[in-house]
């Protein structure tokens, strides 16, 4: 039967080097974590390999092989990494993203739902959505920025159809 390390619920240190245990929140300058997890975290800098983070805000975030739910960061860059959402201004995707927002995103081979950014750049991009005023590389998506704004201007169409229809058949007398 192997045992969890676990450290106290909120570590503060300058450096934090975390190698297979389970933190709640983590503070410090540098975070380093292998083969580790943790709920928060806030740093300047921080480096993941193998481990997993829910909530990361940092200067800057490098992860490899590891899973991120919420970063946002000034620098991201992820290799072989999944994250649900990053907020930063510059991104760097090699592995998979739910959405990304930010000033410039370059992605290697990526996968990604919806990604927004002033400038976006790859080898191979497969979105859902994309929004872009500049995109450079061979780019598979199922909804660009003028689709987007089409589908919007007809959803809302529909929508207003549908309530104006409902009010109509629905009034009272």
């Amino acid at each position: 039967m192997t045992e969890e390390n676990q450290l106290p619920e909120i570590y503060q240190a300058q450096v934090t080097n975390l190698s297979q245990v389970n933190v709640e929140t983590v503070k410090s300058e540098m975070v380093r974590m292998v083969q580790s997890s943790a709920a928060d975290i806030e740093a300047d800098a921080v480096e993941l390999s193998q481990s997993a983070a829910v909530n990361v805000q940092a200067g800057t975030l490098s992860a490899r092989q590891s899973a991120l739910a919420l970063v946002r960061a000034d620098e991201v860059a992820i290799n072989e990494s999944a994250a649900a959402a990053i907020r930063a201004e510059n991104v760097s995707v090699n592995g998979g993203a739910g959405v990304v927002v930010a000033g410039r995103v370059e992605f290697g081979n990526a996968y990604a739902g919806i990604v927004a950014g002033r400038e976006i750049r790859g080898e191979k991009i497969e979105s859902m959505i994309l929004l872009a005023r500049k995109v450079e590389g061979n780019v598979t998506t199922v909804i660009d920025t003028r689709g987007a704004l089409i589908a919007g201007m007809l959803g809302g169409l529909v929508a207003g159809t549908i309530l104006l229809l409902g009010r109509m058949v629905f009034r009272r007398k």
